[in-house]
């Protein structure tokens, strides 16, 4: 009898393990089948399952539905979506029963497919005590979904640091770390550091495209950079992290020698300065978190008040040496503008005073930015903002008038007004729009109350008076501002304005070296701690670089050598076409320059060499037309982004909507999330996606999209191309507002008119693409070939 029951005790565990196996298998099969989760058929067609998906996506959006269970709800529906939208993936499931979340997380695309015998996943280690609904409240707040992280913690990377945790609901190593994380985590959030949290058995697709292998991991997102913590996971190691994410020129080190070039070069910058003193031998980690938030805005810098070199410093301007003091200074350098004093400085006091000096008390209007936020458009009759304006130039013949235009601008205590000033030769499209004078080379400097209406430009304004810093001119611009509070009706003239020039774009190259230099070290570091895993693509492209750089020298060896040999018998020949034309001669002397745009058809041929397998780094600039725009539409795409062409990594190209147009609607559905594109709000017509620009970065599968904004002129009126963009706006409402219907021929040039104008805005949006400031649309997948409609 005892042996039998020793016998039969291993058997008895036996069962029990195989009927747990099996209750496992039964549990995860019905609540991973993604034809029950949208309800649908296993014959469902393409479309039906795209109807049912739409449907229940918006139902059971978090964003709409507040229901407790509504985002793992929608975290399955779109996991569905995503198989079965994609024949091959469906296809697995529909043969093995296998969906890429039931692999294990890191695997490799080449192990898809089940293999016969058992096996361990995952999955057979989520016991129900380690569930979601039982994990820890602290990650639970800052849990991150894809589309929160893509929307949300990228743009918002760009003004503060984030430091996210990966981790998994069954994960030994991560219980290790928790006690640092959240010490971590308390301290780092009170000083406005983001904290991110990514399971990632409900967020792989967030895993992956962070580059996150292992669990658990942690890193570090700023300016829309990953970067990853190698070290050991303690508080001093994590916070020695976040301050290395940060930029290294971001404060600068102020002493009694340097001080007075720190604050004189407000006027370069264009910005406030704030000085800091403090007996701390190093710069806080608050203080650089702000100077991050408002590099913007503000030039920052710090004076350590333990060193001799900073006692004259202190003394002029009266500093306490028990608390930390904190000086904002703008036109005067004598004279702080403003001051704040406490021994515990909190973020939110920090955040309130930046917020209150964030401008000069008489800025330049450099860019489109900074105008927008000095001269909002008027959204209530109540809050009104008029802005006045100086015209001037940066002569030294100007110099007295403008600084009793900044004596005038002091002494303002209205909130409804403020003051700037632009400079006429560098901003010369708006300048003409206000000046009366249109002869530019004598121009004097001039004074205007001007209020912004919308944002497309159209403003309401009236010149005040020439400007030369006299009593009588300020009495006058006095007695102007005294009637507009009473009558705003006074601004009589209106006008469409252009876009500003960015006047610091010169200072790209010097942005682009400080960069470099950045990501180089990054490049170290990750070879220092990076294991062979990670490397493999960094190595890839070294290895490919090098390769290149040698087959291109010895190539062009070769040919050099063979192109001398050639050249020399037919010297005469040269000299002969010298003499007898000279320009031909110039131009002989090396090879002709491209005058013209090469752009190619975005085709079933060309689809999967122009855009799925398309390098990295490199981007398909596509222009959306139909057969009877396209002559009109690729003369003005060639015009517009020709500037652009001589960048390696643009690839420009055209996609005829009318044989295509299944293709577009099925990839703009993929981001209609993120671009808010919605069936409802298009109504029953089909959209018009003509003149539309789509910047398609095949690698990294996310686009940039132009909307075309019309702004050209009347048909009256002149259609030269070179005039300003305001003049074409004030055409543009005239013709709206006054004339009569055409006749049809004046019809079909009006329209050809305005598809000719769809384009105008192209320049600056390839700018803002260059410089990647565009917001990026990320899709799961491109469409496939059978997603192209064939051509007629």
């Amino acid at each position: 009898m005892m042996a039998g029951s020793k016998m039969s005790a291993p058997l008895a565990l036996v069962l029990v393990l195989s009927v747990l196996l099996t209750g496992v298998a039964h549990a995860a099969g019905p609540e991973m089948d993604p034809y029950k989760i949208l309800g649908v058929t296993r014959s469902a067609s393409q479309a039906e399952i795209k109807k049912v998906y739409k449907r229940l996506a918006k139902e059971w959006h978090p964003d709409k539905n507040k229901s407790p269970g509504a985002e793992d709800m929608f975290i399955k529906i779109t996991k569905s979506y995503e198989i079965l939208s994609s024949e091959d993936k469906r296809a697995n499931y529909d043969r093995y029963g296998q969906t890429d979340d039931t692999q294990p997380y890191g695997g490799n695309g080449r192990y898809g497919q089940r293999q016969e015998g058992f096996y361990f996943d995952e999955s057979f280690f989520n016991f129900p005590f380690n569930s979601k609904n039982q994990r820890d409240f602290a990650d639970s707040k800052y849990t991150l979904h894809f589309n929160q992280y893509v929307n949300e913690v990228v743009p918002d990377s760009y003004k503060r640091p984030y430091l996210i945790k990966i981790t998994s609901d069954w994960c030994f190593s991560c219980i290790h770390i928790e006690p640092v994380w959240k010490e971590v985590v308390q301290e780092m959030e009170t000083l406005g550091v983001g904290i991110g949290v990514v399971d990632v058995g409900y967020e792989r697709r967030l895993a992956n495209h962070l580059g996150a292998h292992r669990t658990p991991s942690i890193l570090g997102v700023i300016n829309g950079k990953v970067t990853f913590f190698h070290y050991a996971v303690a508080k001093e190691h994590l916070r020695q992290f976040v301050e290395d994410l940060l930029p290294q020129r971001l404060v600068e080190w102020v002493t009694d020698k340097n001080y007075l070039q720190f604050l004189s070069s407000w006027h370069e910058l264009n910005k406030p300065h704030v000085l800091l003193f403090d007996q701390v031998p190093v710069v806080p980690l608050l203080y650089k978190l702000t100077a991050f938030a408002y590099k913007d805005y503000l030039q920052f810098g710090y004076v350590d008040q333990g060193l001799s070199e900073t006692a004259d410093l202190q003394k002029q301007f009266n500093i306490n040496t028990y608390a930390p003091t904190m000086l904002v200074f703008k036109e005067s350098i004598e004279k702080p503008a403003d001051i704040i004093q406490a021994k515990g400085m909190k973020k939110q006091i920090i955040d309130e005073f930046m917020s209150n000096n964030r401008f000069l008390l008489v800025p330049r209007l450099v860019n489109q930015k900074l105008f927008d936020e000095l001269c909002p458009v008027k959204q209530f009759h109540r809050r009104r903002k008029y802005c006045v304006l100086l015209i001037t130039g940066d002569e030294e013949t100007f110099s007295f008038g403008n600084h009793a235009f900044l004596s005038f601008a002091s002494t303002n205590s209205k909130e409804v007004v403020r003051f700037s000033y632009v400079y006429q030769r560098l901003q010369q499209p708006l300048c003409d729009i206000f000046m009366q004078n249109k002869d530019t080379a004598e121009s004097p400097a001039q004074v205007v109350i001007l209020e912004r209406r919308n944002a497309a430009g159209k403003a309401l304004f009236k010149p005040v008076t020439a400007w030369n810093g006299s009593d009588d001119d300020k009495q006058r611009l006095l007695e102007e501002l005294e009637r507009l509070q009473k009558d705003p009706s006074i601004l009589v003239h209106d006008a469409m304005l252009p876009e500003l020039n960015n006047e610091f774009a010169s200072m790209f190259v010097i942005r682009w070296i400080y960069a470099s230099y950045d990501y180089l070290s990054e490049v170290i570091d990750d070879i220092l701690h990076n294991n062979w895993r990670e490397m493999m693509p960094l190595l890839s492209l070294i290895f490919s670089a090098l390769f290149i750089l040698f087959g291109t020298v010895v190539v062009q060896a070769f040919s050099d050598s063979s192109e001398d040999k050639q050249t020399k018998p037919k010297a005469k020949d040269w000299t002969k076409s010298e003499n007898g034309s000279p320009g031909n001669g110039s131009a002989s002397s090396r090879p002709p320059k491209k005058n013209f745009v090469e752009v190619t058809e975005l085709t079933d041929i060309t689809y999967m060499s122009n855009l799925v397998k398309l390098r990295p780094g490199h981007m398909n600039i596509v222009l959306v037309l139909t057969d009877a725009s396209k002559n009109i539409l690729l003369g003005k795409y060639a015009k517009e982004v020709y500037s652009f062409t001589g960048s390696l990594t643009l690839h420009f190209s055209f996609l005829n909507i009318d044989k295509h147009g299944e293709w577009m609607d099925t990839l703009l559905e993929y981001a209609q999330d993120a671009m808010q594109i919605d069936e409802d709000d298009a109504g029953n017509h089909k959209m018009d996606y003509t003149g539309y620009v789509l910047a398609l970065n095949g690698h990294k599968k996310y686009l940039c999209l132009f909307k075309p904004v019309y702004t050209g002129e009347d048909i009256d009126s002149k259609s030269s191309e070179d005039e300003g963009a305001a003049s074409g706006g004030r055409s543009r409402s005239s013709s709206r507002d006054d004339n009569p219907p055409r006749r049809s021929k004046r019809s079909r040039s009006l329209s050809t008119l305005q598809i000719h104008h769809k384009l105008d805005r192209l320049g600056l949006w390839m700018e803002r693409l260059m410089e990647g400031t565009l917001p990026r649309y990320y899709i799961p997948t491109w469409p496939g070939l059978d997603k192209i409609t064939p051509s007629k």
